[in-house]
């Protein structure tokens, strides 16, 4: 029996284990991917205070994790697949097929990155096809590649993939980008990165590797063979929830909260990206573990 447990280990749910922690609550995270979740697979996070200079998005949820765990915090990798109310409080149900006891629930698993759904997508997966230029970025050095998508993460990653692999493709939609103008003209400037605007993927072909990517232009219907080893999507994100169907309500897959991160069940707290919010940053995140880990221990004293 946990007094609390975690489902998720980004910047909220570590800083939620931090309070929960140094409260002296019993408390576990699960985590499905990636220790960190998506700000350990950002290159460079610029605007999170306390660090003028940037800081690398791995190193910072190591810091993280370290600080949890120094208050006592345990880690299981394992995916949550489905949460009962029981007589003790709360089961949690992995896809591993173990059972775990808690009193409280925190509810920190982001969101995940969106997929194009085109023919080739799934097969070629880890075998050229990826949704993270920090994590397989350096697989493809002095290789052709192309990023998907138009927003400030398409374009962070086209400047990161820009200092490894011999040329980049940002191939976007729209003619205009919803990223930040300064990344944009970075970008415009970037020799070996090549716009190719209003367009979208159809397909992704190759052999035992992925080889092109067939493009469509949205106006014309014209297609294009793009011969690149490889292709980041960055086209947004989706909420992780699919666990919670018939345990808790969602909104588009999003959990609605109060200010106090409680959810509509009682001893549920969710915090962080999967939340309904306007802004989705890692500090947002950190404020909501910091709330939710707060308001989980005066839930557990009274």
């Amino acid at each position: 029996m946990y007094d609390v447990i975690i489902i998720g280990s980004g910047a909220a749910g570590f800083s939620a284990a931090i309070y929960t922690g140094r409260a002296k609550l019993k408390t576990l995270i699960l985590e499905k991917g990636v220790i960190g979740g998506n700000t350990a697979q950002t290159d460079l996070i610029d605007n999170y205070p306390g660090f003028p200079f940037g800081v690398n998005g791995v190193d910072l949820m190591e810091d993280f994790r370290k600080q949890a765990e120094r208050f006592g915090t345990e880690i299981e990798m394992d995916e949550v697949a489905s949460i009962e109310e029981v007589a003790e409080g709360k089961k949690i149900i992995t896809s591993s097929g173990k059972e775990y006891l808690t009193r409280a629930i925190i509810i920190a698993v982001g969101a995940k990155r969106r997929e194009l759904g085109v023919l080739g997508e799934d097969e070629f997966i880890g075998r050229g096809v990826s949704y993270c230029a920090t994590c397989d970025g350096a697989f493809f050095g002095n290789a052709k590649v192309a990023v998907i998508g138009g927003g400030d993460s398409a374009v962070k990653e086209a400047l990161y993939l820009a200092d490894i692999a011999d040329k980049v493709y940002l191939v976007h939609r729209r003619e205009g980008f919803r990223a930040n103008q300064t990344a944009i003209d970075k970008m415009k400037v970037t020799n070996n990165i090549e716009l190719k605007l209003n367009k979208v993927v159809s397909s992704i072909k190759g052999d035992s590797l992925m080889e092109s990517l067939v493009l469509k232009d949205v106006n014309t219907g014209q297609e294009e063979d793009l011969s690149v080893e490889g292709v980041f999507v960055s086209i947004g994100l989706v909420p992780a929830t699919e666990f919670l169907a018939g345990f808790l309500e969602t909104v588009d897959g999003y959990i609605p909260t109060n200010e106090n991160m409680e959810t509509a069940v009682p001893g549920v707290y969710a915090a962080g990206d999967i939340r309904v919010k306007t802004a989705r940053q890692v500090a947002t995140a950190v404020g909501d573990g910091v709330v939710a880990g707060m308001a989980v221990t005066e839930y557990l004293k009274e």
